[in-house]
């Protein structure tokens, strides 16, 4: 499933690095960056992660919040945000079951070697629940600034 500008963002229901219940429904009414990397403490997420958190109040000052999802768990999670001090919830998609839904786990190729991974992409999610861009090339060293292009404020 490939989903586009325009389409609803679908539900979903997991937990944070905390193990607090988070759906999307709990953010109705606000914009969100949705974010699928794949692993915690590796050289691409942890810069695409800094590039966010260091953009954090810019986006909180456009209305977003910004959420981060990879198939970690809570603990890699709760090492990741402390190590790194990022103010964003992370999703512990341990099962994939939030990253199937966004059509985002798939077949990767590397050093020669097929396996199933998450294939990074950010979602940007308008206040009713609709996708208003996709960016499935991240610049993981200026996430931020690709995201602000995007969005006018550069």
């Amino acid at each position: 499933m490939s989903l586009k500008s325009g389409d609803k963002a679908p539900e979903f229901s997991s937990v944070d690095q905390n193990g607090n219940q988070i759906k999307l429904s709990d953010y109705k009414g606000k914009k969100v960056i949705l974010y699928f990397y794949p692993k915690d403490n590796t050289s691409g997420c942890t810069a695409e992660a800094c590039s966010l958190r260091d953009g954090y109040e810019q986006l909180a000052n456009l209305g977003f919040e910004v959420i981060g999802v990879s198939p970690d768990n809570e603990k890699s999670h709760q090492n990741f945000i402390k190590k790194f001090d990022l103010p964003f919830k992370l999703i512990a998609d341990t099962d994939q079951a939030v990253a199937n839904s966004y059509g985002v786990w798939g077949e990767k190729k590397m050093y020669g070697r097929s396996y199933m991974g998450i294939l990074r992409t950010t979602f940007l999610i308008d206040e009713k629940g609709i996708i208003n861009h996709v960016i499935s090339k991240v610049n993981t060293g200026d996430h931020l600034n690709q995201i602000l292009e995007l969005i006018g404020k550069p």
